[in-house]
């Protein structure tokens, strides 16, 4: 396993082992967040338009052997499963190879037919059957709400998805460093690791670092999986004061006073370096030791994204940038980390 604290240059070649009962999952140092395929709100998705450029970076991180997507049956809702199904189905086979495949559980009951809830296997059941899989390589939990289910009721859930043989390994998204903790140690009762915590992580939004959620998942080897490390746009260079995005983007929402000196920074590493500014967003969350999710709806944003790899920012330049990061906000109910 690399240590992407450690690791002197992230390569395409660098791995990232996320632990499982039965078998482990070598991942890249990035993935693929792939929240826009199939979400009308707020990405405005639409087939004739989206789904050409969707194939493209699906083409493109698979013939690099980067290919680590991340969805969620809450995505469209259920169209991001189909989507990916889709591509996996007009795969050839021998592409397949090093396709590495997450997905994400809302914890709400669901009732087939109206009789019974199916709770978190028959869930992950469903999805399997959305992505035209026998098994995913990480199935996690999408927010932490315990209305209708506990910690313990959800880690048996997990549990028993792995000895079904169901997913390899299992994660959480949006916990806290306390929730993760207890997820972790309910787990184990039943030989299980807790994989990953999927948790906003951005030169944005700081707190995972500063809660000492991070430090808490490194020292139980919990791989931290950052989402949003772009900010929704903010951190691409892309906008400015001037030239602000449009419509509602919740991650990241921070006054441009506060966001034009940070880009000012790394728009001047990045040219040092040869690399678009996004890149070196992605690169800051790996020198911290979590996988960034880069969104990509088309082959450029994806092609940028890569350029993440191949490099490592020096500790001046981490120490540069944290130095104009800001802890950000958290949202109510469905993001405690």
């Amino acid at each position: 396993m690399a240590s992407l604290k450690t690791e002197t240059i992230i390569t395409h070649s660098t791995k990232v082992v996320l632990k499982g009962k039965l078998q482990n999952v070598e991942v890249p140092a990035t993935c693929c967040g792939t929240w826009s395929w199939g979400e009308k709100r707020p990405w405005g998705y639409t087939e004739e338009r989206d789904l050409p450029g969707i194939k493209e970076v699906w083409s493109l991180l698979n013939k690099q052997k980067i290919g680590f997507y991340d969805g969620a049956e809450g995505y469209g809702p259920l169209e991001n499963e189909r989507i990916i199904g889709k591509l996996l189905k007009e795969t050839p086979e021998e592409e397949k190879t090093g396709i590495i495949i997450a997905t994400k559980w809302i914890p709400l009951p669901i009732f087939p037919g109206r009789l019974w809830p199916v709770g978190i296997v028959g869930a992950l059941k469903k999805s399997l059957a959305r992505l035209g899989v026998k098994q995913v390589d990480l199935y996690q939990v999408h927010i932490p709400v315990f209305l209708f289910y506990g910690i313990e009721g959800i880690a048996r859930g997990l549990a028993e998805c792995v000895e079904l043989g169901l997913t390899k390994t299992v994660g959480v998204s949006n916990y806290n460093e306390e929730q993760m903790v207890r997820m972790f140690d309910e787990l184990k009762k039943y030989g299980v690791p807790l994989a990953s915590n999927q948790i906003e992580y951005n030169l944005l939004r700081t707190i995972p670092e500063k809660s000492g959620l991070l430090a808490a998942c490194h020292e139980r080897d919990i791989v931290p999986l950052a989402y949003s490390p772009l900010a929704q746009g903010r951190l691409t260079g892309k906008y400015s004061s001037k030239n602000p995005p449009t419509g509602t983007r919740i991650y990241g929402n921070q006054p441009w006073e506060v966001i034009d000196p940070l880009l000012e920074a790394m728009k001047e590493i990045a040219e040092k370096r040869g690399v678009p500014v996004s890149a070196i967003a992605l690169n800051w969350v790996m020198c911290k030791g979590a996988i960034p999710l880069g969104g990509a709806r088309n082959g450029r944003q994806a092609g940028e994204n890569v350029k993440a790899l191949g490099f490592r920012l020096s500790d001046e330049e981490v120490k540069r940038l944290d130095g104009l990061s800001v802890e950000g906000n958290t949202l109510p109910v469905v993001q405690a980390g």
